[in-house]
């Protein structure tokens, strides 16, 4: 039963997917004390009300007294932009109420003020579950640098160019308007100096991160017409043995400029940067049945020496979906504790 009502709490939760941020998303069942479904509730968006208290503000009369009510992440117990959602529960007599994951916030401790008050608690019902819908919320809490998924589309054999760079277009156009949806679900989108120079896009975006070390593109590239931007170059970003300090620089996005969440568009070299240096959270890879067949055309990933394939970087395949004669994979980095 609590693993029933706790992916409805998700299916609510996922509601709020694109407004919450940086807040997690977070969706509540409440139940009566014979076990009905009184109320529910998520959290729309960053300010409003949060899922528990959407909830059980819908109520009238005392439908909760001695029910339960189910959250997929620890109840606040801090003033923030709204009031605590523990004193809400107490005020309406909630006898248990139960817990997908505790949450990484260091200033939330709900679960004591709770069990206090008398309440009866049920904590780690679907926590992995739990911890994957809101991974990018940890990722930003834990290690205060937003979560970075990389795109890139290749032929079977791993390949996103021919030797004279030639792309145009390895995948379908239906592949292609995927990537402008999954752009919108991101607080940024990051390229390299060498993409531009290579292909002139625009990625149409509210906010794109162009790494240009030296100052190369143009006051004319396409991707200065729209949306706004910061250019890292030498002269405003830290170095690390002589190229841009990724890690360095995404902690500034995340600190300066408000990015919870990076779609890294680029080519193999700066593709190969993020993957050696363990900065790639996903990889989405469109696949195309084509075959290049040349072993000096150019890959997706072009950043390391590697000699064994037990130091290959590894990553686990969580989604697969066909689009046209195309196949989208998404991979989870397997060092990410949602695999844990």
């Amino acid at each position: 039963m609590h693993e029933k009502y706790m992916k409805r709490c998700f299916q609510l939760a996922l509601k709020g997917k694109g407004f919450t941020a940086p807040n997690p998303m977070v969706g509540c069942v409440v139940l009566d004390k014979l076990g009905n479904v009184v109320s529910e509730g998520y959290h729309q968006r960053y300010g409003e009300n949060h899922a528990e208290r959407d909830a059980l503000l819908k109520l009238k009369n005392n439908e909760a007294e001695g029910g339960t009510l189910y959250v997929n992440l620890e109840p606040c117990s801090h003033f923030g932009k709204t009031p605590p959602c523990v004193d809400l529960i107490i005020e309406k007599k909630i006898k248990k109420v139960v817990i997908a994951m505790r949450d990484v916030n260091p200033k939330v401790d709900g679960i004591t003020r709770l069990k206090n008050a008398g309440i009866e608690i049920v904590e780690g019902v679907l926590e992995k579950e739990a911890k994957f819908l809101n991974r990018v919320f940890i990722k930003n809490l834990k290690e205060e640098l937003p979560y970075v998924v990389l795109k890139t589309a290749t032929t079977m054999d791993g390949k996103i160019a021919t030797r004279t760079g030639d792309s145009k277009w390895i995948t379908c156009d239906n592949s292609r308007k995927e990537v402008y949806k999954m752009r919108a679900e991101f607080d940024c989108i990051l390229t390299s100096s060498n993409t531009i120079i290579a292909d002139n896009p625009t990625m149409e975006h509210k906010f794109k991160c162009i790494l240009d070390k030296d100052s190369r593109i143009l006051e004319t590239a396409n991707i200065l017409k729209q949306g706004n931007f910061y250019i890292a170059t030498k002269e405003n970003t830290s170095l690390k043995d002589g190229n841009i300090d990724l890690k360095a620089l995404l902690r500034y996005l995340y600190k300066n400029r408000g990015i919870n969440s990076v779609f890294v568009e680029c080519g193999g070299i700066l593709a190969g940067a993020f993957l050696k240096e363990n900065l790639i959270d996903e990889i989405y890879q469109f696949i195309a049945p084509k075959i290049v067949n040349d072993n000096t055309a150019k890959s997706c990933f072009d950043g390391d020496d590697v000699l064994r394939i037990q130091d290959a970087k590894l990553f686990k395949i969580y989604e697969t979906k066909i689009i046209e004669d195309d196949l989208l994979v998404k991979y989870l980095n397997v060092v990410s504790e949602f695999l844990r």
